[in-house]
């Protein structure tokens, strides 16, 4: 341990410093969601128009609060460029004014990229990112975002950088949950801001407990769930926890709060899973402080990679596999938007298609898109998620020949293998009632549609 704190002080050094490093046409890595640092940020931030710093690029996956200062700081992009390979809130409102870029990827492939040679020049110049005070062992832990930091930092072509924040709750893993100080070229002692928590969820509104529902028939005893983003994962959770299921396991990219209810209920177990037996797997995590302390020095949960949790092979080795995730539109020919509004970048593919390929490759797995049917525009009109094509800019997260089950609060319906026809039939018989005699007379018109497919519904 001496050795490690004689390395330790020679590491050491202030915020500015660290800072003062980074140069013109710099890549720089940011961590992974609430993993970003916050006082290198703001530091760097400060040095926004100065002569000579141009063309830097800040790359983020999923930004929390405080709001990336080099966004606010540098608004006519003289010095930084902030690009994110998963948009949250904080992105798309800097995406709307020309202040941000998404990097689109399927999550599982991240690791590949950041081990990989062959996408050296994707690689960071510096990699900086949060994580836990150093151990005994000289081992800095990455806490809530495992998910492809190690390879990125190792990867880094000239400095890895560790922002230390005594806050961070220590995630046990699993595997890459870490970084060794011999693999690090300076610390910054951070100044120990809370770390981002979300607040916990809204009430659910009445459609997301009839969608919740219609899934919750299609769990077995032993399932092994995934749960994605947002208030309709976080509900089904809670619903799991309060029936008579048993034995469930959890192989996800994130750890969310409803798992925490399931394990306060004793329907965690693990025990039935094909591999981590007895441990829920998983590579980051956003939710309360009550999730995070219990994630932290837990051994019953495993921090790995997140092509570890997300590659749809190793998902579909557990039995059972159940995926859960929202989308926000799909079209007659059964194409999946989940991450734009048209042009507009709303969030990231991310391990949708991941799960959704894996759990349906599992042996009686099953992957679940949910959806209300529809939601109210700027003038408070009420429009269908279920259209005839995507809106014009809209990107296919899950392609018409991958979508299992699409759900809304009408019902569940499984559109694997049907015909154009049968999947047009299928998606308008759950769309909201209002909106299905258009819908049958657009699909009409895109001739997609057999006399003798059923009218009414």
């Amino acid at each position: 341990m001496s050795t490690f704190l004689e390395e330790y002080k020679r590491k050491l050094i202030t915020v500015e410093e660290a800072a003062r490093m980074v140069q013109s046409n710099d890549i720089i890595e940011y961590g992974m969601f609430a993993t970003k640092p916050v006082d290198f940020d703001v530091a760097l931030a400060k040095r926004a128009g100065e002569p000579g710093l141009e063309n830097v690029a800040v790359r983020g996956t999923g930004s929390v609060l405080p709001v990336p200062q080099v966004i606010q700081g540098d608004v006519e992009q003289k010095s930084f460029q902030y690009f994110n390979w998963f948009f949250t809130a904080i992105d798309r409102k800097a995406c709307d004014f020309g202040l941000a870029c998404h990097n689109p990827f399927n999550y599982h492939e991240a690791t590949i990229l950041a081990y990989n040679r062959d996408f050296y020049d994707l690689w960071p110049d510096v990699w900086v990112s949060q994580a836990t005070p150093m151990d005994k062992h000289g081992c800095f832990n990455f806490g809530l975002g495992n998910s492809h930091n190690r390879g990125v930092a190792l990867g880094s072509k000239r400095l890895a950088i560790v922002e230390v924040n005594e806050n961070m709750p220590r995630c046990l893993g699993g595997n890459d949950e870490y970084i060794h100080i011999s693999e690090i070229d300076y610390i910054i002692e951070g100044s120990n801001t809370p770390i981002f928590a979300t607040p916990p969820s809204a009430a659910p509104t009445p459609e997301e407990t009839k969608i919740a529902g219609h899934i919750m028939e299609h769990i077995p005893n032993g399932a092994c769930i995934q749960l994605g983003i947002g208030a309709m994962p976080n509900l089904l959770g809670t619903m799991i926890a309060d029936s008579d299921l048993q034995d469930l396991g959890v192989q996800s990219e994130m750890f969310c709060d409803a798992y925490v209810k399931m394990y306060e209920k004793g329907k965690i177990t693990n025990a039935r899973k094909a591999y981590d037996i007895n441990k829920s797997t998983y590579s980051f995590c956003l939710g309360t402080q009550e999730t995070y302390d219990f994630l932290d020095n837990n051994p019953l949960c495993a921090s790995c990679t997140v092509r570890y949790t997300n590659d749809p092979n190793r998902v579909a080795m557990h039995d059972n596999m159940i995926s859960i995730n929202n989308i926000l539109e799909v079209d007659l020919l059964t194409q999946v938007c989940s991450e734009s509004s048209g042009l507009r970048q709303i969030s990231g593919t991310g391990g949708q298609l991941d799960f959704v390929v894996g759990a349906f490759h599992s042996k009686g797995g099953k992957a679940f898109l949910a959806f209300s049917s529809t939601y109210k525009d700027k003038e408070g009109n009420m429009q269908s998620r279920i259209r005839p094509l995507l809106t014009p800019g809209g990107a296919v997260t899950v392609p018409r020949t991958v979508v299992q089950y699409l759900v809304t609060e009408y019902g569940a319906v499984n559109m694997k293998a049907l015909s154009i026809w049968g999947k047009a039939e299928a998606v308008i018989g759950i769309a909201h009632p209002d909106f299905r005699d258009d819908l049958v007379k657009q699909a009409k018109e895109m001739k997609i549609w057999s006399k003798t497919n059923r009218i009414p519904f």
